[in-house]
This record gives structure tokens, C-alpha cells and sequence, in this order.
């Protein structure tokens, strides 16, 4: 009990040195009294006003149509015989996880055995729940911990759930609701990593401990394994297991994460955890009996340098014994930068990106080297690989995608050199007569930054043309083609221009064109969307009284910091779920995770460059013309604390500025948890875009 008090008179003053010093600190309080009325009278004041615009509800009609079609793709992850996929549609909008063969889901309509209900579990247990994910046992998978938030947070409580019997294990493993990680080691043992209680967690709110649990022991009671620091990110297990021939293999392995790009590797050897000598920032992985190192800066670990951006691999159990003759498996160039990659039983497959274009290069594994090849797909497209199941099988998926072809899924069959289209999206807004422009745009130091405009073929370079400018420009994160129905049918139809830039602090040229927008050089995400913002009105595609800036979390900060600098340039503005107070980021929810991307406010260094341009502290002030806002969030985020949009609309409103404002109850790091929740959502987003650009 003293401690406990010890901690309230802290936590107490602590909030009362941020009321002090920030008069709008009490909207920090996510399901305070106070704060939830505040958020009631928002809502009350911004729902009718959106709803009562002509066609309002034709939209969200629509748009809920499109979300719960039958025809949308069902991605499946294959498990065994099975491929299993979680579903909403209108009969089920919390969900179903169900599961098919192979030969039904080749079929235009599979027939689906249901495993879990969400909907009916949330019935039954009176809450809102929202599926996110399940693990499942190798090789026969038939146990499975499933992992269920409650609202859409990353807080999760697991349970162990049979297939067989399509129910929870009595007396199975439960985990309480925490944000952490799981992972089977046996049948009767989890690495688990979650909140073990006080001293547990890091300072951004994720687990610091790994445990070996044994099945019928208490939590509280099993072995720790691995301990990390508490001003750490954070710690996560995993479990690898390769099938070669006759002869299994299981890798375990630790991650220490330490800043948000650095960390630290461990791979179980016995007893020991052995730290592996890979460069921090890298990505490692164990595939083929090989040891994988995604580069995210140049290394030199033997005879030869290895550019950042690189894919570089060897044996394991040379790289163990000391030995470091790496060879590469794909190096990048100016503007071709890996995205992604997958492993089959001989093949790897990359996901490439040349100039923002997507491209698939199929590595054959013979005798320890790859022969690549390209895979032909679709030219301007986004492309996404993943394999069907690695140690039985050496066909892939491909996803390919783009602003106006809708959506489709392939499997290659590399046996036969063959792929086979099995899925596709319908048409789900009018594409004829849409074309898509790559342009570049000069950046105020000289860096070209390429953007893409979406548009209708008949629009004039007359300046009127409605145009919404999206960006996201952080955490390495590509801003790609692709098909957006949503922006299709409420926007492009309606004869409006969609521009998406590919910003600094992404990862459309690989990680250099990331790191150059870190910390202090966060403002050049900045400069480059206000310079394609420059650069739409300077070709006469638009005009400030007809350009929106749109973003949602990293990208609402991006909108936040564009606005208050340059309200000159934009009409109005939507940021979703967004980063607004850069002061305080880092002690609201998981904010102490991104100080390796924005910077410690605390240092006077760090907050010398973030002060100016933190959207929350650069308010213009009354009087000074400054776009009309739409800001929304959701209660339930527990990624990006709500009390960055509810300050920041307070402040907006203090210093006269227009705002609407919306905070869905739900949802967590996003616009919603079931379809009809993302209808209204985005019904509301572009109805407020049409009404201020038109």
C-alpha cells in the first residue's frame, strides 16, 4: 500500500505539472469524466453537421457495401491441409475465422468451415471483441493461441483455443490483457513476453522480460530467460522451425529491441542465449540454414562492404564459428530498393521497388548459390509476395495492385513455371478515363521527390481542380500504388485528384532515404510535401483554395506541422488517429518507442529542432487565415495516445481556428473496427473534403 500511494502521489504530480504548464493536459485523461463529455459535445457538433451534406448518406452506403462485399479477396495464411482466413461482412461484422482447402478456395465461391466466432464470443462474453491473429502449434497446428483486443487496442488478452474441437482449452494457457508477445516452444511451453506487473515494462509500455512457461504452472511462477533495460523498447521471442527432407531444425531466438531501428539478436544454443555479432540497426532472420541480414547501413563484416539497403546472407553454423564471408542476395541502386521477401523450400523472392514501381525477382537456392530471375507482373503496380508454406512447398503468393486495376492474387507454381490467377477485386468505382502521372517536385534543398497524380483524363490545368495530397513520410514506411476503393468511389468519381508523395522518411528508395528525415532532419519530410504541394499548383492542377493535406498517424503529424507552417498553401486538412504535442509524445502510451525517429524533447538539443515544427505548439494564433481541420481518433488507441487530436482541436478552437472533430469509441490505431465503423469513417472524411475544396 506505500508503495502504491508512493506511485499515485507521483503519477499525481506529474499530471499536475503537466496541467500547470499545458491548461489542456486534463483531455490527456482517455476515459476521464470530464474528457469523455468534451468528447461527446465534439462529436455532437461535427456528426450532424457532416451527415446533413447531400449525398452523406449515399456515400456511407456504399462505402459500406464495398467493405462488406462478398467479393473482396480473402487473404489466407495455409496451416497443414488448410488455409485459414478472418472475415467480416454484414452478417458477421465483428468477424469470423474460418478455413477451406486449396481446391475450394480455387473456386469463385469455397465453401468455409467456421472455427471462432467473434461476434457470438463477444456476446457471450460482453465485451467488443476484435480478432488479431492466432498462432498455431507446428507442425500439426491443432492448438492455437488466439489473441483478442478488446475495442481494436494493441493490448491483448490470449487464450488457447483447440481446432478440432472449435473451442477455448479448459484449464489452457490464458494470458491476461497486456501488449507483449507469444510463442510455442512445445506443446507444453511458451516463450511469453507481457506485463508480469511492477518493473516489468519498458518506458514506452511494452515488456522488458522473456519467460519459458510450462504448461499447469502458475505465470508468476515460470523461468525468466532474457531481461532487458527498461528505457529499452522492448523484448519479443520467436520460433523458427525448417523441415529439410527427414531432418527438423528449430531455431529459438530473442530480440532485444533498444531504440525503435536498433536492437540486439540472441539465438538459443542449449541453455545459452548466444548474442549474435550483426550490425544493431539490421533485420535478421534464419532461413535455409542460413542467416539472413537486411542492412539498413553500409557494413563491412569481412573482405567485402555491403551497402545499406543490401539483402546479404551465409551458413549459420559458419557465421556461428566465426567465419563472416557473406554473400548478397540483393544490393540496391539509386532508386531500386528492396521492400520485401519471402522463403520457400528452394526459392527466395524478392519484392522490389525501381522508381516507386513494383517488380518480383525469383531466386532458385542450387548448390548454396541463387540464379534470380524476373517474374512478369502488371507495369506501374505495387507488388507483395509471401510464401504458401516454406518447408513443405515452393509456390508463392503474389498480390498485385494499383491505383486503378483492382486488386488481384496469384499463385506460382515454380515446378511448372506457371502462375495462376485465383482472385480478384470487382470494379469497385468507374476507372475509365483515370490516368495516372508520375512528377517530381524540387525540394528546398534540391532533392527530387517524386509524386504520383490520379485524376480524371479531361481535367484542365486550369488551377480548380479538388485535390487531396497524401502523405505519411516516416519509420521507413513506402507510400505505394494502389487500389483504393474508397478514394475511387468517393473521390475520383465525383471528378476530384488524388496526389500521393513519396516523401523523405519513407522507404520508397531504401533506408538512406529514411534515415535523412530522422531527428533533426524531420523537416525535409516537411519541405518535401509542401513542395509538391507548390509544385500541383505551379503545373495548374490546383490552387491553394482547392488543395486538402491528409494523413494519419506519422502523416498526421506531417499535416499538422504542414498546416501551421504554411496555412497559406492548403484549404484544409484531415488527420487521423495523429501526433500533434511533441513535447509530451514520449510520455503518453508508446510515444518513448520513436524517440530514434523524432528525437528525446527532454534534451535541449532535440527539442531545439522538434519545437519547430511541433503542430501543437505552432497554433497560429487568432486571426491568421489557417485551413479548415477535420481531426479524428479513437478512444481505444492505445498506440497514439487520443489526447494528441483532442489538445490539439482545443487549442485550434481557443486561437479561432475551424475544426471539426471525431472520436469513435472504438477502433484503436485506426478509423474503426468493423466495416460499418470504417463507412462512417471515411463517408465523413471525404464529405468534409468535398464541402471545403469544391
Amino acid at each position: 500500500m506505500r508503495l502504491a500511494a508512493l506511485a499515485f502521489t507521483f503519477v499525481a504530480a506529474m499530471n499536475a505539472q503537466a496541467q500547470e504548464s499545458d491548461p489542456n493536459a486534463w483531455l490527456e485523461d482517455v476515459t476521464g469524466e470530464r474528457a469523455m463529455a468534451w468528447v461527446r459535445e465534439r462529436n455532437a457538433e461535427s456528426v450532424p453537421k457532416l451527415e446533413a451534406q447531400p449525398g452523406f448518406k449515399a456515400l456511407k452506403d456504399r462505402l459500406l457495401a464495398i467493405y462488406n462485399s462478398k467479393e473482396r479477396i480473402p487473404s489466407v495464411t495455409q496451416r497443414g491441409k488448410w488455409l485459414y482466413n478472418f472475415w467480416q461482412d454484414e452478417k458477421s461484422p465483428r468477424g469470423i475465422w474460418r478455413r477451406t482447402t486449396m481446391e475450394e478456395y480455387r473456386r469463385a465461391e469455397p465453401a468455409w468451415e467456421t472455427m471462432l466466432d467473434i461476434g457470438k464470443l463477444s456476446d457471450a462474453d460482453n465485451e467488443k471483441w476484435v480478432f488479431k491473429g492466432a498462432q498455431c502449434l507446428y507442425p500439426d497446428y491443432r492448438r492455437c493461441l488466439i489473441s483478442l483486443s478488446r475495442g481494436g487496442a494493441d493490448a491483448t488478452v490470449i487464450r488457447e483455443f483447440d481446432i478440432e474441437a472449435k473451442r477455448f482449452v479448459e484449464g489452457g494457457f490464458q494470458l491476461p490483457e497486456s501488449k507483449g508477445d507469444v510463442d510455442w516452444r512445445d506443446a507444453d511451453t511458451l516463450y511469453v513476453s507481457v506485463d508480469f506487473g511492477p518493473g516489468s515494462m519498458t518506458t514506452s509500455g511494452y515488456p522488458r522480460i522473456v519467460k519459458e512457461w510450462k504448461r499447469g504452472t502458475p505465470l508468476a511462477s515460470a523461468k525468466v530467460v532474457f531481461e532487458g533495460r527498461e528505457s529499452d523498447v522492448g523484448v519479443s521471442s520467436s520460433v523458427v522451425n525448417e523441415r529439410h527432407g527427414r531432418r527438423s531444425q528449430r531455431y529459438e531466438s530473442i530480440h532485444r529491441s533498444i531504440q525503435f531501428f536498433t536492437g540486439e539478436d540472441f539465438l538459443r544454443r542449449g541453455d545459452e542465449w548466444v548474442k549474435l555479432a550483426t550490425p544493431e540497426d539490421a533485420v535478421v532472420s534464419i532461413v535455409h540454414e542460413h542467416l539472413v541480414v537486411r542492412l539498413r547501413s553500409e557494413w563491412k563484416p569481412g573482405a567485402t562492404t555491403f551497402r545499406a539497403g543490401s539483402l546479404i546472407w551465409m551458413p549459420l553454423e559458419a557465421f556461428l564459428e566465426g567465419k563472416r564471408e557473406f554473400t548478397p542476395v540483393f544490393e540496391p541502386s539509386a532508386r531500386v530498393s528492396l521492400q520485401g521477401w519471402t522463403a520457400t523450400r528452394r526459392y527466395i523472392v524478392l519484392e522490389v521497388l525501381d522508381n516507386v514501381r513494383g517488380k518480383v525477382l525469383q531466386g532458385h537456392r542450387h548448390y548454396g548459390k541463387l540464379n534470380f530471375r524476373e517474374i512478369p507482373v502488371a507495369p506501374n503496380s505495387t507488388v507483395s509476395v509471401s510464401a504458401l508454406e516454406r518447408n513443405e512447398s515452393d509456390d508463392y503468393w503474389i498480390t498485385t495492385t494499383s491505383f486503378t486495376e483492382p486488386t488481384s492474387l496469384a499463385l506460382v507454381d515454380t515446378r511448372q513455371n506457371r502462375i495462376e490467377k485465383l482472385k480478384s477485386l470487382p470494379a469497385f468505382f468507374d476507372a475509365k478515363g483515370v490516368t495516372v502521372v508520375q512528377h517530381e517536385a524540387t525540394s528546398r534543398d534540391g532533392t527530387k521527390v517524386p509524386y504520383f497524380v490520379v485524376s480524371r483524363d479531361v481535367m484542365k490545368a486550369d488551377g480548380t481542380n479538388p485535390t487531396i495530397l497524401y502523405g505519411y513520410g516516416g519509420f521507413e514506411v513506402s507510400q505505394k500504388p494502389a487500389y483504393n476503393a474508397a478514394v475511387g468511389a468517393a473521390w475520383l468519381e465525383q471528378g476530384g485528384v488524388w496526389a500521393l508523395a513519396n516523401l523523405r522518411g519513407g522507404g520508397e528508395f531504401g533506408p538512406d532515404w529514411h534515415r535523412t528525415a530522422q531527428r533533426g532532419g524531420r523537416q525535409k519530410t516537411h519541405d518535401d510535401f509542401i513542395a509538391v504541394a507548390e509544385d500541383l499548383v505551379k503545373r495548374g492542377i490546383t490552387a491553394p483554395r482547392h488543395l486538402a493535406a491528409y494523413g494519419g498517424s506519422q502523416g498526421g503529424l506531417l499535416v499538422g506541422a504542414v498546416t501551421t507552417q504554411r496555412p497559406d498553401l492548403f484549404r484544409a486538412a484531415v488527420a487521423t488517429v495523429p501526433l500533434f504535442d511533441m513535447k509530451r509524445y514520449h510520455k503518453l502510451l508508446a510515444g518513448a518507442s520513436w524517440m530514434g525517429e523524432y528525437g528525446n524533447p527532454d534534451v535541449p538539443a532535440d527539442w531545439a529542432f522538434i519545437s519547430k515544427y511541433s503542430p501543437y505548439q505552432n497554433v497560429p494564433k487568432k486571426g491568421v487565415a489557417f485551413p479548415h481541420m477535420f481531426i479524428t481518433t479513437t478512444t481505444r488507441d492505445d498506440r497514439v495516445h487520443p489526447g494528441h487530436a483532442r489538445k490539439m482541436v482545443a487549442r485550434l478552437k481557443e486561437s479561432g481556428h475551424e475544426v471539426l472533430y471525431y472520436e469513435n469509441v472504438e477502433g484503436g490505431h485506426g478509423l474503426g473496427s468493423t466495416p460499418a465503423q470504417l463507412a462512417n469513417a471515411a463517408a465523413m472524411i471525404y464529405t468534409f473534403f468535398g464541402m471545403e475544396l469544391r
